[in-house]
Order: C-alpha cells, then sequence, then structure tokens
C-alpha cells in the first residue's frame, strides 16, 4: 500500500536539536574560522536533507490512484497536504540557501566568524520553526494513512454490500481466505474484510465492507460518503446480499431500498444475491445462495467474474 512505508515525520524541534548538535561535534575537530564552516555546513546540510525526505517520502498525489485519493482526502484534505509539503520544501532550500550565503562570511578572523555563524544558525532555527505546524500536520496525516486498508487498485475487485447478518462475511469467508486478512479503515469500527480467489490464473479481490455499504447513504456521515465514493472507483462489480426471511433484523423493503441505492451509485454490474435462500426465496434475484447447504456458490462465483469481464493487458507482439 502506498502509505504503509511512509516514516515518522520529525518535529521542527527535533531537527534543530540534531543538527546543531551535529554541527558542534564536526566544529570540535578543527578550530578558528574553519571550524565555524564546518559546523554550519553541518548544520544548514542536516537541516536541507531531513526536510527534502519529508516531501519526497510521499507519493506524488497527481499520480495516486482515485481510491486511494479519494480514501486519503476524506481523512486529511489532500489539498492542505500538499500546501505543508510545498512549505516544508521550502524550508528545504531556503536552509540550503542560509548555508551557502553565509559560507563567504566565515572567513580570516576566528572572532567574526563565530558571530556570523550564530547569526546563520539563528535563520536556520527561524526558518524550521516557521514550518512546524507543516511538519505536525503531515506528521498527524501519516499516521492515519497509514491505516488505510491494503487493496490493490489494478487487480479486479468485487464489493459485497447489504445489512448486517444477511450474510455477506460468510460467502466472502467461504470462497477466499479473508479469515486471515481484515484490513482496518481508519473511519470504520469493524474491519474491512479482504480475501483473494483466483480464476484462469487471475486473481480477484472480494471486498465486504461493513460500517459502509451496510445501511442507507442518508445514514452515513460525510467521511463514511467518501470512503463509499471512493469505493466506486474501485469496484468492478457488486454483490448485494438480501436477506428475503428478514432473518437478518431489517425489513426486506429496507433491503431492497439499500440495493437500489448502491446501483443508482455505482456505475458497475449491481447483482442482486438472495442470501439464505434455504429459508426463504421471496424475491427476484440474479443469484440464490446457501452457503450453509452449499448451493449457489460456485454459480454466484462464477456470476461475479463473468460480470467483472477483467482482462489482463497482454505484452504487445509485433
Amino acid at each position: 500500500m502506498i502509505f504503509e512505508d511512509l516514516p515518522t515525520t520529525p518535529r521542527s524541534e527535533e531537527l534543530i536539536d540534531k543538527a546543531f548538535s551535529r554541527a558542534a561535534r564536526s566544529g570540535r575537530a578543527k578550530s578558528g574560522a574553519e571550524a565555524q564552516q564546518s559546523m554550519l555546513q553541518t548544520a544548514s546540510n542536516i537541516l536541507s536533507d531531513n526536510l527534502e525526505n519529508v516531501v519526497t517520502s510521499w507519493p506524488d498525489f497527481d499520480l495516486v490512484d482515485p481510491f486511494y485519493y479519494e480514501l486519503a482526502d476524506a481523512l486529511v484534505d489532500v489539498d492542505e497536504l500538499r500546501q505543508s509539503l510545498s512549505e516544508v520544501g521550502w524550508a528545504s532550500r531556503k536552509t540550503k540557501e542560509i548555508g551557502r550565503e553565509y559560507q563567504s562570511k566565515l572567513r580570516g578572523d576566528a572572532d567574526l566568524a563565530r558571530k556570523h555563524r550564530k547569526q546563520a544558525f539563528a535563520r536556520l532555527a527561524n526558518v524550521v520553526e516557521e514550518v512546524e505546524d507543516d511538519l505536525l500536520m503531515i506528521g498527524e496525516a501519516r499516521d492515519q494513512l497509514r491505516d488505510l486498508p491494503d487493496i490493490d487498485p489494478d487487480e479486479p475487485a468485487i464489493v459485497v454490500a447489504g445489512y448486517p447478518n444477511v450474510g455477506k462475511s460468510t460467502f466472502v469467508n467461504h470462497v477466499t481466505n479473508a479469515r486471515h486478512e481484515t484490513a482496518t479503515y481508519p473511519f470504520t469500527t469493524k474491519g474491512i474484510g479482504v480475501g483473494h480467489l483466483t480464476r484462469d490464473h487471475i486473481r480477484y479481490q472480494l471486498v465486504d465492507t461493513p460500517g459502509l455499504l451496510d445501511r442507507p447513504p442518508e445514514d452515513r456521515n460525510e467521511i463514511e460518503s467518501q470512503a463509499v465514493s471512493a469505493l466506486t472507483h474501485l469496484a468492478d462489480c457488486v454483490l448485494v446480499f438480501v436477506d428475503a426471511s428478514a432473518a437478518c433484523g431489517y425489513p426486506l423493503e429496507a433491503q431492497l431500498t439499500l440495493r437500489d441505492a448502491v446501483e443508482a451509485q455505482f456505475d458497475v454490474p449491481v447483482l442482486t444475491v438472495c442470501s439464505k435462500a434455504d429459508r426463504s426465496r421471496d424475491i427476484e434475484a440474479d443469484f440464490y445462495l446457501s452457503v450453509e447447504e452449499g448451493e449457489g456458490v460456485e454459480e454466484l462465483v462464477d456470476g461475479a467474474i463473468e460480470a467483472v469481464g477483467y482482462e489482463p493487458e497482454l505484452p504487445f507482439e509485433g
């Protein structure tokens, strides 16, 4: 996942302490103006390099897949994050510039060189302190985005929807290894079930979405709504599970209303699955399923894969 390896973002105070303590050590090995030059060079390089690393460790959001872009934006406001990264990039360039500016002044008289070096250090510290809030914002964004689910937008995805207790997880667990793969969405109380199955050498992701596609749109908060919007970029097919027996605790009419809302939001095939078909088949559905009785499982998997219609890109053969 593109955000999980982001390094910890240093605070401005940490950066300044690190740069100036290393600078002091580098100055001890030399004397006079040369010691002051060494100290300035060390401090300037450490600050500039560390600030630059904060920026370059992030992906270019212009190239981030829309699925992850929308999830990120739901959590941290990508425009604000980009602005903070831009400010830190400016600070990286400015600290390098100050180092170059003062190097030419650190020649000759040792006392005068020390005076100029202290001036340079004060300016370096001011620049880093100026982006203190930006570093904090970037650090908080990193902590939140590292928890996004590990889902591959380049692999075909079958998203499973429907009210709680209608049999979604039972199906996903039955046909995949989802028991061992539960991704955490920062904006849901339950882990997202992500399972995989392979057909004809193609791997398909089955994504179960408790907390998002298990209730009407009007019951979702703004962040949850944007997370659902992100799923529209991911899904190649949606299976809406409906328990016609209503043993799940939700009226059949409410379940069908949710199905209609999903159909309206997703511009991909949306298939109605009558789950718990051993109890009731009293709806018109694309597939009738009873995992407990072993009914319709393979037919549903085959139907979903056919609806996805995924064809891998083959290397060009000239």
